[in-house]
């Protein structure tokens, strides 16, 4: 079972493919949320993130931020 993401720009389910497959290198943006304001969607993204990176730490991808 491979990781998949909804990709909005296509509206269609993707499946997770490293662009470099032989050192097993991801690289993936992370938004800061504002320290400014009450708690929004940035705070989910940043969950959501940490929970990927640490999925793909696990399978053995080395990630780049």
């Amino acid at each position: 079972m491979g990781l998949k993401f909804c990709n909005t720009l296509s509206r269609s389910i993707e499946e997770f493919l490293p662009l470099d497959t032989r050192r097993k290198k991801v690289g993936h943006v992370l938004l800061r949320a504002t320290v400014y304001d009450f708690a929004t969607s940035a705070t989910a993204n940043i969950c959501f993130s940490d929970l990927v990176r640490r999925y793909l730490e696990f399978q053995g991808y080395t990630s780049s931020m």
